[in-house]
């Protein structure tokens, strides 16, 4: 029975020390496995952060090498500076898009003064890095465009400042320096075509070294700089901007093209357009009829022969447009200062088109969080016409941006069942 037991015994140490080294081999084998894993883990972040690095360093140099061929082009024209006018350098500023900052506004004059010197220095710094040779005497110009009465009740609206600031401010910018212009557009006129314009004409200038501009809107200016590009001009063009807090929603250029951030200087986000935040009595004496839906029903207003609209174009396309808050409600701008007409001859069918378009469009009071105190005689829109399920709203773009601006119908109705 001896000689039988031992080599059973044999066996069973054998396949125990087999068991034993396979667990061991299988413990090494998973460890090694959660190592590499964690290796690749690293491998990965590092090679996301090359490839950022990379694409950075690619535009960089899209950007330099639009620099060189603009560069390229003016060195054939070198003669020109020995003997002609000296080399330009220009500031060009939508002032509608990009607005100072209160800070700078609020000290009225004195602070024009400043924020035309961070310009200045911010540019010259600038320059400086790119290491810009300039031959001869600089000239340094700086011209802003804007619609001087929409701005003026842009920043009043949204409580920026006062008027007497707002005119002390630009006032004091323009006379920092003879060379530094304020422009104003007028009503019905486009800041965009006339800085168009100005860089159609400087841009080509021989003697124009840089042109600084801000307030570049790419579905806006796409083909101009196009046309640049293929005249190997585009390396003359530097971006302004807001600073890095600005709204990170920013359009991208589709350029490679120099950006310069200004901290501090101009608003980080656009401003809310709309009326002042003041209300004139709601007048509806000049109107015959009942209340329609909320809306003042749609009966022409007692007045004297005035304009006829042009059957060819849709309401809103007429130059200018009618004014929805005169025809439907009161405007509180009044027909001398308001950019929309008051002197249409509208028809009754063109009222009622005119009120549904109209609550197309937000109530600025609403989308502002401010109870409207026009109520249901508001002619602006309370509700987004999609809805709860409005496709914009799911995307964060939609206009109606007040928090009761999307009721779900189908709750309320389901509660008052």
């Amino acid at each position: 029975m001896a000689t039988h037991h031992l080599p059973g015994e044999a066996t069973q140490q054998l396949w125990d020390e087999t068991l034993s080294r396979l667990v061991h081999l299988s413990s090494s084998m998973l460890k090694r496995n959660a190592d590499l894993e964690q290796r690749v883990a690293e491998l990965e972040v590092e090679l996301h952060v090359w490839k950022q690095a990379h694409s950075q360093a690619l535009e960089a140099s899209e950007a330099h090498n639009v620099q060189i061929a603009a560069l390229n082009r003016q060195i054939s024209g070198l003669d020109y500076f020995k003997s002609n006018q000296n080399p330009l350098i220009l500031c060009v500023i939508n002032g509608d898009e990009l607005v100072f900052n209160r800070e700078f506004l609020l000290q009225g004059f004195q602070g024009g003064r400043m924020a035309a010197q961070e310009i200045t220095k911010a540019i010259a710094e600038h320059l400086t890095k790119e290491e810009v040779h300039v031959y001869g005497r600089l000239s340094f110009w700086i011209t802003i465009y804007y619609n001087k009465a929409e701005l003026l009740e842009t920043v009043l609206s949204n409580g920026v400042c006062n008027h007497e600031q707002f005119e002390s401010f630009f006032a004091g910018f323009s006379q920092a320096s003879a060379r530094f212009s304020i422009i104003d557009v007028g009503y019905n006129n486009s800041v965009d075509s006339k800085i168009k314009e100005y860089l159609q004409t400087y841009v080509r200038f021989t003697q124009t070294i840089r042109v600084f501009f801000g307030g570049y809107d790419p579905g806006v200016y796409t083909p101009l700089f196009n046309g640049f590009e293929q005249e190997q001009l585009l390396g003359k063009i530097a971006l302004l901007l807001p600073g890095l807090e600005a709204n990170t929603a920013e359009q991208p250029a589709q350029h490679p093209l120099p950006r310069l951030r200004f901290d501090g200087l101009f608003m980080p986000e656009r401003l809310q357009r709309g009326s002042r935040a003041k209300l004139s009595p709601l007048s509806t004496t000049h109107f015959n009829g009942v209340s329609n839906g909320g809306l003042i029903s749609p009966t022409s207003p007692e007045r004297i022969p005035g304009r006829v609209i042009d059957p060819s174009l849709p309401l809103h396309k007429q130059n200018p447009p009618p004014c929805n808050e005169h025809y439907l409600m009161s405007c509180s701008k009044g027909s001398g200062i308001c950019k929309y007409s008051h002197d249409y001859l509208l028809t009754p069918e063109q009222l009622n088109q005119l009120a549904n378009n109209a609550k197309k469009a937000p109530c600025n009071w609403l989308k502002n969080g401010v109870p409207c105190p026009y109520g249901d005689k508001c002619c602006w829109g309370h509700v987004c016409p999609n809805g709860p399920k409005c496709f914009h709203l799911s995307k964060g773009k939609c206009w109606f941006k007040g928090e009761a601006m999307h009721p779900d119908l189908s709750s309320s109705n389901s509660n008052t069942s």
